[in-house]
């Protein structure tokens, strides 16, 4: 039986239009297992919108009946396990696939895929049924060129081994954050009123948007574990369970964050001392009762000592112990902890210079490296701070070559416009991939991600992978903003594939959300997108704050401009503006030493205000305002004249977006002309308020004599 999606289902990637070059020809699908099983309902749905045929190869056949046999040759696509009645063509195949990796290397993998075009028939072979489910979504991406001329054989393998959404739910309406801390796209997918939603098709879908582009993993409540959300590891452990089965059938593990201090909250127990035998105890048994209920679970999320969760410092134990003592826990089942790097001091003081919030996480993890249990996976922000639009790469991400680290990107926009900014960050996610912490020539991030190292030579160890906050809710469009969706789908493709131009990744994404043959001219579609999207993350750092420097938010929910906001409380995220000049000193020679934490050439590069690149000049360094840029540019002219070609940019792109009125759904088209109004209104705040702010401190006047408040 075939269940139909949600009405709203259109409103994302994946339409049913998407699949015509699929659901239009004779298609059959071989091999047992409830995994093939999702690949079947796909294909059956798509052939009965479009006009094709199905069939399932082994019994029983539970899919619409094809008049023709077993024969693959009668087929157009064949999507196929291994297994030990296989089809000639599939024969055919699986010996291309070992001359193509040699003899006795012809293994997939788990999530692997290999695809091939034999004279008329297209091959998609997999080892185990989630690769048949990433063969078939890449075929779909293919669209009518999956079918074309016969061409060798292509084996596709996700480079990260956990691709993860964390979700910063709350089951209970926080007094302060909301349903969903940081969201900006409404309430939850799963929680409700205080409980698990009635209607939960919609999770359903979303599970099949992350498979179709290689998210592997969800959590599915908030890093800060509120009250009633502790609950989910013990009490309310049917509803993560229940969530647990709808995303299953795509391939997609459930994990949990927790509270480090369950024991005490949930357990009764007068302490959560990670060394104490009872605290051991009461772990393992927790676990392993979320195992019966949850036997694919993947694994426990925490937050510890860092903004007011509890953690190991109160017993006076260390970070190790804490992790070390939840991943001998869930050692036996396969399951993994993700223990976040996120510790800092919140409650400094912003008098002392020699304070730097930034130094934080090496300073805690740094000396901790190598005392991890295997199954633990240090989670670190991308950056030293927190999701900036502009930072350095976080200096921990080279400084542990015993631990298993993650990288954590950030979709929801807290720092980049709340999904009321147009905002495509495939872009910078590349570019922090592909940054060499050692030089050029050697390991990437993207390489410490895959494969566990942080030594500059990349191990055959199972690494971490890569993490994201998920920016979607219960809006209509997913994501708030239309536009923004292309950021989760984004930070999937490069998780699997980190090698990916992201610009070419923002071409599938517009293709598969409005589909070519649905519109009546694409190539102006397309186009005007990429004007749009391409260059918008450097449009709004134009916009906002400059050269690195950060913040420069309004506090407590961080949208708009508030230059001083954050200048003068205990967060640590200053910019030291003063009548000579901006910025924050983090050099070895007379600032915080944070520039001693990177390895070389990157330590000596940031140490001087000369090499240090532009963008990244008020990171490290206090400087005048006549400071001349290696673009030859003086700080305080850069500062006037990106701030008002970043408006200007997003006055441009509001008319753009106009073009094509009759070739996007009008709902579409009408919520992103709303975000793009309000785009507009706040960079020219965010220009008047930057550029008066600093014409007053400096007293130097624009040189092209432009208005300055």
């Amino acid at each position: 039986m075939i269940t139909p999606r949600s009405a709203d289902i259109h409103a994302a990637w994946l339409p049913s239009e998407a699949f015509r070059a699929i659901g239009s020809r004779r298609v059959l699908v071989s091999g047992p297992g409830t995994g093939v099983e999702t690949v079947l309902r796909e294909v059956g749905q798509a052939c009965a919108q479009h006009g094709g045929s199905v069939r399932r190869h082994s019994p029983p056949l539970v899919a619409e009946r094809s008049s023709e046999g077993a024969d693959s040759a009668s087929y157009d696509l064949v999507l196929a396990l291994a297994t030990d009645r296989a089809l000639p063509v599939e024969t055919a195949a699986r010996a291309d696939l070992r001359r193509h990796q040699g003899e006795g290397t012809d293994t997939l993998g788990e999530e692997g895929f290999a695809l091939v075009r034999h004279g008329d028939v297209t091959i998609v072979l997999a080892d185990q049924p989630a690769g048949l489910l990433y063969g078939l979504f890449h075929v779909v991406r293919l669209g009518e060129s999956a079918f074309g001329p016969a061409h060798p054989i292509e084996v596709h393998r996700p480079a990260m081994r956990l691709r993860i959404a964390n979700h910063w739910d709350n089951i209970d309406v926080h007094p302060v954050m909301g349903q969903v801390e940081r969201g900006y796209a409404g309430g939850s997918l799963f929680w409700r009123d205080g409980a698990l939603r009635h209607d939960l098709t919609r999770v359903g879908d979303y599970a099949r948007l992350l498979a179709a582009c290689g998210i592997n993993a969800i959590t599915v409540n908030n890093v800060n574990v509120h009250v009633t959300e502790a609950h989910l590891l013990t009490t309310r452990l049917g509803d993560v369970a229940a969530i647990a089965d709808l995303v299953r059938p795509y391939g997609i593990r459930v994990h949990l964050s927790v509270n480090f201090a369950s024991p005490v909250t949930l357990g009764g127990m007068p302490t959560a001392d990670p060394l104490e035998e009872d605290v051991r105890a009461w772990w393992t048994e927790t676990t392993r009762r979320v195992y019966e209920t949850i036997p694919d679970f993947g694994g426990y999320v925490v937050k510890a000592d860092s903004e007011g969760q509890p953690g190991p410092f109160a017993y006076g134990r260390s970070h190790a112990d804490g992790a070390n003592l939840l991943a001998e826990a869930l050692a036996p089942f396969g399951g993994v902890v993700h223990w976040r790097a996120f510790v800092y001091n919140h409650r400094q003081d912003w008098r002392d210079r020699s304070t730097d919030r930034a130094r934080a996480a090496y300073d805690h993890f740094a000396p901790l490296d190598g005392q991890f249990r295997d199954n633990v996976i240090l989670q670190v922000k991308h950056g030293p701070m927190d999701f900036q639009t502009r930072e350095p790469v976080s200096p921990v991400i080279a400084a542990m070559p015993g631990t298993r680290l993650a990288v954590e990107f950030q979709a929801t926009q807290e720092y980049t416009g709340q999904q009321r900014h147009v905002c495509y960050l495939g872009p910078w996610w590349s570019e922090l991939l592909h940054f060499a912490p050692w030089g050029v020539g050697r390991d990437t991030v993207a390489d410490v991600a895959a494969h566990g190292s942080a030594s500059g030579a990349v191990s055959a160890g199972p690494g971490g992978g890569l993490v994201v906050v998920s920016n979607v809710g219960d809006d209509p469009f997913w994501t708030g903003h239309p536009l923004a969706q292309a950021n989760l789908y984004a930070f999937g493709r490069l998780a699997w594939s980190p090698e990916l131009d992201p610009v070419a990744v923002l071409d599938e994404w517009i293709d598969l959300t409005f589909v070519p043959s649905a519109t009546t001219d694409p190539d102006l579609l397309r186009r005007t997108l990429h004007e749009v999207m391409d260059d918008s993350w450097q449009t709004y750092e134009r916009y906002t704050a400059p050269l690195g420097v950060g913040f420069m938010v309004r506090p407590g929910h961080h949208y708009g401009p508030d230059v001083d906001g954050y200048e003068y409380t205990p967060w640590g995220t200053y910019h030291f503006a003063d009548r000579d000049g901006v910025g924050v000193d983090r050099t070895r020679g007379s600032g915080t030493g944070f520039t001693g934490q990177y390895p070389s050439p990157w330590s000596d590069r940031y140490e001087s205000p000369r090499d240090c690149p532009d963008e990244l000049l008020l990171f490290f360094h206090h400087v005048p305002y006549g400071h001349l840029l290696q673009s030859g540019s003086t700080v305080i002219q850069h500062i006037y004249d990106t701030h008002f070609a970043g408006a200007e940019q997003v006055v441009q792109t509001r008319r753009r977006w106009e073009r094509v009125a009759g070739l996007v759904d009008p709902a579409v088209h009408a919520r992103v002309t709303e975000r793009l109004d309000e785009q507009v209104r706040s960079a020219q705040e965010w220009r008047d308020q930057v550029n008066t702010y600093f014409f007053r401190k400096s007293g130097v006047p624009d040189a092209h004599g432009r208005r300055i408040h």
